[in-house]
């Protein structure tokens, strides 16, 4: 399919990986997309800035920045910058089509039918978008897609004038009177009242007289306060919508200086909020912040899940609003024929925005029209692959990677470029098209798909890297197995014990190659560690502390997507151990703390023992509590009178024995290691890099310990006699 895409001040229009219907969400064939001139041009200007720049003009991402170059070095932090900040970004947010397939679960809407779409990410202007249920709208009988491709501009619209809480006969200003202002203008007078609208443009002023404003002005050619004052008996109107967008403080102090003494001021557009206390408190006015469509926006459980909030509760959700101004369109409330002034082809689009950046008279509201017939077939652009080169590499591993995620994207992607003698990268697979080309593209790919089935169904295809979320590991893998590939998942393993027998028993019966992606082990430090106690007399003591970090509840490593950290992340520190010790373990121990607290999570703050059979004992200390400015992982092991103290994979000392311990500049955590160790088995598949049995046993542990991180103390044995292999029961 055909998508338009940002990239480096500029737009294209590229062929991409038509997306796969998944559960919850509703494909759709565009027939119309809204450009937002002021958004979308704002975000091309942007692209175009130096990629460093970008980095450094995101606030959120100037510590992150930082922890990267004191970590990664400059190189690695440059490359990351480069994959997340270079490549080309989708665009739109607004757009309107019909039903092609429904998701597992929806049941609201049905192939063929009219439908109107929202939300940045999922609304693209692109021949196909999937989008999820509750940002999807059926269009009513008098909306035509044309005007229905607007609905998100005019839920926007609608949730600001429900913040301005305007009634029947009261005086409200509109400021900034775009495409934004000149729908606001219309549902207030919908809503029976008095508009006054202000520009700095004055056809814009004019044509909101048009669409129903009773008095409209050019604010720089009179004195707007006097105007006002005159127009409401010297009270000031009762609200003041601001639809504007400046960086200006100066918008606001005119809201304030209009609006009477108890009035409502609220900001819907992006305008500057440097705002004078005294105007404030002499008026006693009520400052309100519109955010964007509704009641739901922002949410993930809403957005994404499609959990809708009860309508006794929550009457206007963001669908809800869009619903209700698709029907004001219909019943002639709302008229968008004035307002949507320029219509482009898709193959117009590179043209259509440099029109739209240059033109001295810019347009309220310019559309893209998509080649559609609601009867013929969409096979060309539902096409889930793009090839980009012709054949795969032979001599070497052709590997295929799915989820291109920033993770792929900045450790195990560079570390196959590095790799070059011994893999090579066949095939990106991502469920956002757009990404899965770019990814592709930059680390030069064979081809770019949204569908995983197309790799496995791939002949050439020797090894899959699965980098997905976690609740995804298990089912990829099995798939994998029994299409025969060689399997690299990133941990965990399975994220229970029924996906794990089933994955087990799968293994078992293909004999795959396969690894999980537990990398510590393969760090310089850990390797030199093993090195220098391994002739040790006496059980091995280690102290683990692992200082993760707060993630909120709602992060998706804590849902069922992720599973939990500790069967998640606490895992990596299983495998650690077992690494060092190099035998079974006979008891886990488990305690967390008791929280008093709904956001700080009792399963991230776990203290674990695990005793091993040959008596050693290694404890996790694992605390989202703690400050990000202390290293993340710092590690102690005793043994037969050594100390070995290894800070943040950066350096390895030894303590009470003459031999050199291990350092280096940046961080290395094993990532390039294991990969040349999965290599090294899959051309002489002898000794896996980690024995299946091993990684078996660190998953059981995750299930145990997280049983008790979730405020249950467990104490389980480990070790099934009969088969030597670890069985975790409960004592």
């Amino acid at each position: 399919m055909k998508q338009v895409l940002i990239h480096r001040g500029q737009v294209r229009v590229n062929d991409v990986p038509a997306p796969l219907v998944e559960p919850g969400r509703v494909l759709v064939e565009i027939a119309y997309s809204l450009i937002s001139t002021g958004t979308e041009l704002t975000s091309i200007q942007s692209s175009g800035q130096p990629l460093i720049k970008q980095a450094l003009e995101q606030p959120e991402r100037i510590k992150k920045l930082w922890d990267h170059l004191r970590k990664q070095g400059i190189k690695k932090t440059i490359a990351e910058v480069r994959g997340q900040l270079g490549q080309p970004t989708p665009t739109g947010y607004s757009c309107s089509g019909i039903v092609i397939q429904v998701g597992e679960g929806v049941t609201e809407f049905q192939p063929g039918e009219r439908v109107a779409c929202a939300g940045s990410g999922f609304a693209n202007h692109a021949e196909i978008v999937l989008v999820p249920r509750n940002l999807v709208v059926k269009v009513p009988e008098g909306c035509d897609l044309k005007e229905a491709a607007s609905v998100t501009m005019g839920s926007i619209a609608m949730q600001g004038v429900r913040r301005a809480d305007p009634r029947l006969g009261e005086s409200v200003a509109v400021i900034g009177l775009g495409l934004l202002g000149q729908i606001t203008v219309q549902l207030l007078k919908a809503a029976g009242c008095r508009v006054i609208g202000l520009d700095l443009d004055g056809r814009r002023a004019a044509l909101s007289t048009q669409l129903g404003a009773d008095r409209a002005f050019d604010s720089s050619e009179l004195d707007v306060s006097n105007e006002i004052r005159h127009l409401t008996g010297d009270h000031g109107v009762d609200a003041t919508i601001i639809t504007a967008a400046s960086q200006s403080d100066s918008i606001v102090q005119q809201a304030i200086e209009i609006t009477r003494k108890k009035g409502r001021v609220v900001v819907v557009g992006a305008v500057g909020l440097g705002l004078k206390r005294s105007p404030f408190y002499e008026k006693e006015i009520d400052f309100l912040i519109s955010c964007s469509y509704g009641p739901g926006r922002y949410d993930p459980r809403y957005e994404g899940k499609g959990l809708d909030y009860p309508h006794a509760y929550v009457r206007w959700t963001e669908n809800r609003n869009m619903q209700e101004y698709l029907h004001l369109i219909a019943d002639g409330k709302v008229k968008l024929g004035l307002i949507i002034e320029r219509e482009y082809p898709l193959a117009e689009a590179q043209q259509a925005y440099e029109e739209l950046h240059t033109a001295v008279e810019k347009p309220l509201g310019a559309l893209i029209c998509y080649p559609f017939d609601g009867a013929r077939s969409q096979s060309d652009k539902l096409d889930t692959k793009v090839m980009l080169k012709t054949r795969p590499m032979s001599g070497k591993i052709n590997v295929a990677v799915i989820g291109a995620g920033g993770f792929a994207k900045s450790i195990h992607l560079p570390n196959l470029q590095k790799l070059s003698d011994l893999y090579h990268l066949r095939a990106v697979v991502d469920i956002i098209g757009s990404n899965a080309k770019a990814t592709a593209e930059q680390f030069e790919a064979d081809y770019a798909t949204t569908n995983y089935g197309d790799v496995l169904a791939d002949n050439s295809v020797d090894m899959v890297m699965i980098t997905t979320r976690h609740n995804t590991h298990a089912p990829i893998t099995i798939a994998a197995a029994q299409a025969g590939k060689a399997v690299f998942v990133e941990k965990p393993m399975a994220l229970n014990q029924v996906e794990l027998d089933t994955l087990v028993g799968i293994l078992k019966e293909t004999h795959v190659p396969f690894m999980v992606g537990f990398n510590r082990r393969f760090s310089p430090a850990a390797r030199r560690a093993r090195e220098i106690i391994g002739e040790r007399q006496n059980p091995l003591m280690i102290l683990y502390r692992m200082n993760a970090g707060y993630l909120p509840p709602d992060h998706w490593t804590q849902t069922e997507e992720g599973g939990g950290r500790i069967i998640g992340e606490g895992c990596h520190i299983f495998d650690f151990f077992q690494f060092l010790i190099g035998v079974p373990v006979m008891e886990v121990s488990a305690t967390a703390i008791a929280s008093q607290t709904e956001h700080i999570l009792s399963g991230d703050n776990v203290s674990v023992t695990l005793r091993y059979t040959d008596g050693s004992v290694a404890t996790l200390f694992y605390t989202a509590l703690g400050s990000s400015d202390l290293a993340k992982e710092y590690i102690e092991l005793f043994a037969d009178g050594k100390t070995l103290v290894l800070n943040d994979y950066r350096s390895l000392r030894v303590h009470g024995a003459k031999v050199k311990g291990w350092t280096a500049s940046v961080q290395d955590k094993g990532h390039l290691g294991e990969l040349r160790a999965f290599a090294a088995y899959l051309r002489e598949p002898a000794k896996p890099p980690i024995a299946l049995n091993d990684l078996i046993e660190t998953s059981k542990i995750s299930f145990v310990v997280f049983g008790g991180g979730n405020g249950r103390n467990q104490c389980a044995s480990v070790i099934d006699s009969q088969k030597n292999a670890p069985a975790l029961k409960n004592k």
